[in-house]
């Protein structure tokens, strides 16, 4: 029976000029004071193989800190160790405003690049992406800013964070430059991309894929941020986690790497966006490419999620 094997080399960002590993590092939680720290897990991460580092503006207040605070922090970094900006192919994202909360005018689309760029400490980034859809702008807008902010060389590409399939759609209608990505939420656990058409959307118009959150929101870590589950859904995670781990065992690694490798083996080519912040974990993220599935494995970890044989 034939395997689904995994793939470590750099692949296109879509269609753009950009190259990036199959794993990219989150920056969600990058936080904190002391600099080389910060520094040693984005040299962590670049050598695992990862050069594609995902950051936000609104990266900060849910770690009790301002907004903007996760760039300003890789902005110090560059500043310690300007060689690092070279190796990486930075994305990051705007338009959630604090308190509004979406704003995709045009006014507000040009001031959050400019605050990132200046938080950043970079002249360019590389992947800008809107984070959430704003319902209030007109999608010609939005494209006319983003395509006008890629002239002004402030961007270099643009995609869109957790956009369904007809937003992403009205967004690219309206853009001169490609729409090289989409970041929906994808795991084990989160299977909304397969059955909305998310991915075969990409797939069909060459867009890559940043799944977020593919350890589902820590449920497949170490953790689960929220409180009060229902029993099924803890049954849910336990059925999933027992899949995983017993598939991992089969290569000598662990549920983490194994889920991974679950979302990278998607014909989609979805880059799992790592949110460990501990180096050795950042690491252990390459063990994913010591995992291949059968389409019967792969599917089997489907069927443990679901709850349910399919059709």
């Amino acid at each position: 029976m034939s395997h689904i094997a995994l793939n470590p080399n750099l692949r296109p960002l879509g269609k753009s000029e950009y190259l990036v590993s199959p794993l990219a590092w989150g920056m969600w939680r990058f936080a904190g004071d002391d600099v080389g720290a910060a520094q040693a897990r984005c040299e962590a991460a670049l050598a695992t193989g990862i050069n594609f580092f995902d950051t936000a503006d609104i990266y900060g207040p849910d770690n009790d800190e301002p907004f903007g605070a996760s760039e300003a922090l890789l902005g110090r970094v560059f500043k310690a160790a300007p060689a690092l900006r070279s190796q990486i192919v930075l994305a990051s994202k705007g338009g959630i405003r604090m308190g509004v909360p979406y704003d995709s005018s045009p006014e507000y689309l040009v001031e959050a690049v400019d605050a990132s760029l200046a938080r950043l400490g970079v002249e360019r980034i590389d992947l800008w992406q809107i984070h959430r859809p704003d319902m209030l702008t007109h999608w010609a807008d939005v494209a006319a800013t983003l395509d006008g902010l890629i002239k002004a060389g402030k961007i270099g590409a643009v995609g869109v964070s957790n956009f369904t399939v007809a937003q992403s759609s009205a967004l690219k209608k309206h853009l001169q430059a490609p729409l090289v990505s989409t970041q929906p939420e994808f795991s084990p656990l989160a299977l909304a991309p397969l059955q909305d058409g998310t991915l075969d959307w990409a797939m069909k118009h060459g867009l890559a894929v940043l799944g977020w959150s593919p350890l589902g929101q820590g449920r497949l870590g170490d953790g689960d941020p929220r409180p009060g589950r229902k029993q099924a859904e803890d049954d849910r995670i336990a059925r999933v986690k027992a899949a995983l781990a017993a598939h991992g065992a089969r290569f000598g690694v662990g549920i983490a790497a194994t889920a991974y490798a679950w979302v990278l083996a998607h014909p989609a080519g979805i880059t799992p966006i790592v949110g460990s912040q501990n180096p050795a974990r950042i690491a252990e993220a390459a063990d994913a490419f010591k995992v291949s599935f059968t389409r019967a494995q792969w599917y089997d970890i489907l069927v443990a999620s679901l709850g349910e044989n399919l059709p």
